[in-house]
């Protein structure tokens, strides 16, 4: 009933359940028959449950608001009641939706049919090894693997690949979670960090799924552990040395909020706790440079950052301040040479800038990149001779390098940045890790109708290289898929950015081609225009597929963010509404055949575009929604509660009370 979104990005793998959106929600519309009495499917003449209503008054303000429901919410998930009641659920679920199984089945199969099951990731190399992962068919789990480089002294290239024949280094399997889940119901890896001098592996593993971990340090070569395991951590881990770790650990509302060293061989009892973040709208969490010489201590809230290091080399001198707590001002930061590169934001520099300062003299800064309204930086990454800018301007992912002067001379403003060049309209583009001491970035590129693509870009010769492009099994052919950018009017003259794909032998755009869109909208995330296998199995039914760029969000910069938050929220919904009336007028679909799809926060957008549009849209997924904002904010207990005011607002204050209750989507529920 309370499902509150919690501000962290592994909670925002943005994959659907096609099969069950297809089967569920959109075979009425596949049809155009309208569903059966009683539920619609084959569920025939089935009672749903009902459940019962136990009066709860809640007031604030002089306002009273009933819910009869508070009653399902259960933390303990125990409570018989509660439990009974969505096993009913579950069950008339079941019956209803009997007469799509074999749909199901076969939507299953398909996506199945996609992947490739035995397979390895684009090798890393790093010193003397080659680290990559690999997958095996039958096998739910990775396997963590590395090769000894052959001639190690050979600088790295984009044309470079990993030797495996008879006569070159072997495979060694450093850990196999196929074996390691045995046992567990639920099995997770996060945090899988390397020491410096390559001989010990420390990681994070979840056997629980509340995301709680138990760290574990193993010897590369033999796999033996190294000392007791750290228990009650987040995946926050990195190597300080090659004897000691840095770790995050959580209050009991799950919020990181103190930063420990241990140092093997020792018992967790006797950690030095290096710093204590008591104030509960920061977060903790850790950065390690591209240089691996510093480790960063980010303490963080909706609004502001600042930022501690470590020396690795000097562990014993503890933390220090890299960038003061200054409300309102948002900082990260990496090294290179004797300076620390710091990407920083401010309500003035709304879009972020970039400075560098001496090691030992950090409050004396160079701007190398200054702020631009039109263009928003979103990270930095360093090489030993470049520095590397991931942007976004009109909407889109720009990555611009820049060549720096040798360590030691002096830092000035940076120009002739040179920008990689995409081919697709709409696109995503991620980081990926690669060799600080060499001028090759890699990154992973994909779009609408191009699989995940891995590219070496050579940033003194110009020269790209595709160093795997993920493998979609059966009949794909990427040519048969059109990808386009649309922008609608909102209400209030704001022009919204629209991704579309569909398959050209499919759509007519007539009007009557079925279409999901899908929407976000919050946290500053950006929704990116990425390719997704199982969505194969929508288009290639002749659906067209929509991403609605709504403000809230940040495919626009920091202020689209800002425009779609707290007393601005209503922008995110109207936006969205927009975008659907745009596609309708535009013929991509009618409203008889518009879909939407929002998950978490997007839950939210959902429940609040049927609230105030019922009318135009014919299905609606909303996943894991947080859609009971009111009552969810004015309880702090709930995990995370207290730092997601800055986002929503904090309804304890009268203003903030009447605006969410305006638009959460329990307390507008029409009885029409």
């Amino acid at each position: 009933m309370e499902a509150l979104h919690l501000h962290n990005h592994r909670r925002l793998r943005l994959c659907f359940p096609v099969a069950l959106i297809l089967s569920a929600a959109l075979l009425p519309v596949l049809s155009c028959s309208p569903p059966m009495a009683g539920g619609g499917g084959g569920g025939g003449g089935a009672t749903p449950p009902v459940a019962k209503k136990v009066k709860h008054e809640m007031e604030m303000f002089g306002d009273v608001r009933i819910d009869d429901y508070y009653w399902l919410r259960d933390d303990s998930r125990s409570d018989p009641k509660v439990l009974s009641y969505l096993r009913d659920e579950n069950a008339y679920t079941d019956l209803v939706m009997s007469a799509t199984k074999d749909l199901e089945n076969q939507i299953y199969a398909e996506i199945r049919g996609r992947i490739k099951e035995d397979d390895t990731t684009v090798p890393l190399r790093k010193a003397p090894y080659y680290y990559y992962k690999r997958t095996l068919k039958g096998k739910e789990y990775v396997q963590h693997c590395r090769r000894l480089v052959p001639n190690v002294v050979s600088p790295p290239s984009v044309n470079e690949t990993m030797p495996t024949g008879p006569d070159d280094p072997p495979e060694h399997v450093i850990l196999d979670e196929n074996i390691k889940s045995q046992g567990h119901a639920y099995y997770s890896i996060d945090a899988f960090v390397t020491s410096p001098n390559n001989k010990l592996v420390a990681y994070a593993e979840d056997v629980k799924g509340d995301e709680i971990y138990t760290v574990y340090v193993i010897d590369a070569e033999s796999g033996n552990p190294v000392g007791k395991p750290l228990e009650g951590l987040t995946p926050y881990l990195e190597w300080v040395g090659d004897e000691a770790l840095i770790y995050i650990t959580m209050d009991q509302t799950l919020r990181p909020d103190k930063v420990w060293i241990h140092k093997l061989g020792t018992d967790q009892s006797s950690d030095s706790c290096l710093y204590h973040e008591k104030d509960n709208m920061f977060s903790l969490y850790l950065d390690a440079s591209e240089s691996k010489k510093f480790v960063f201590v980010d303490s963080e809230s909706k609004t502001t950052r600042f930022i501690f290091y470590i020396d690795v080399s000097k562990p014993e001198e503890g933390l220090k301040v890299l960038t003061p707590r200054l409300d309102g001002i948002d900082t990260s930061a990496s090294h290179r040479g004797d300076h620390f590169f710091i990407k920083r934001r401010s309500d003035e520099l709304f879009n972020s800038e970039v400075i560098a300062c001496p090691l030992n003299n950090t409050s004396e800064t160079t701007v190398l990149i200054p702020h631009r309204e039109s263009v928003k930086i979103q990270a930095i990454q360093l090489f030993s001779d470049h520095l590397v800018v991931y942007e976004r301007e009109k909407g889109l992912p720009k990555v611009t390098f820049y060549r720096l002067p040798p360590v030691g001379e002096a830092l000035g403003s940076l120009e002739g940045g040179q920008a990689v060049d995409f081919l697709d309209p709409v696109y995503s583009v991620q980081p990926l890790e690669t060799q600080f001491s060499s001028s090759i970035l890699r990154f992973s590129y994909s779009s609408l109708r191009t699989p995940d693509s891995v590219y070496d870009y050579d940033m003194n010769t110009g020269v790209s290289v595709l160093k795997k492009i993920q493998t979609v099994l059966g009949d794909f052919d990427a040519s048969k898929y059109i990808t386009e950018r649309q922008w609608a009017n909102a209400q209030d003259g704001t022009q919204i950015p629209i991704s579309i794909v569909y398959r050209k032998d499919r759509v007519k755009l007539d009007g009557y081609d079925p279409l999901l869109l899908y929407g976000y909208g919050s946290y500053e995330i950006s929704v990116e225009a990425n390719f997704q296998k199982s969505r194969l199995s929508l288009l290639d039914r002749g659906f067209v597929f929509a991403i609605a760029h709504v403000r809230g969000g940040g495919e626009m910069g920091r202020q689209w963010y800002e425009n779609g938050k707290l007393l601005k929220k209503k922008n995110t919904f109207r936006d969205f509404i927009s975008c659907a009336e745009y596609l309708v007028e535009m013929k991509y679909c009618s409203k008889e055949k518009l879909c939407i799809d929002g998950r978490s926060a997007g839950g939210l957008l959902i429940g609040a575009v049927l609230n105030m549009r019922p009318d135009l849209f014919r299905a609606a997924i909303a996943g894991v929604p947080f859609v009971d904002v009111l009552t969810t904010m004015l309880d702090p207990t709930i995990p995370l509660t207290t730092a997601e005011w800055e986002e929503w607002g904090d309804p304890r204050k009268e203003e903030f009370y009447f605006y969410m209750k305006s638009y959460s989507p329990v307390d507008n529920v029409s009885s029409n």
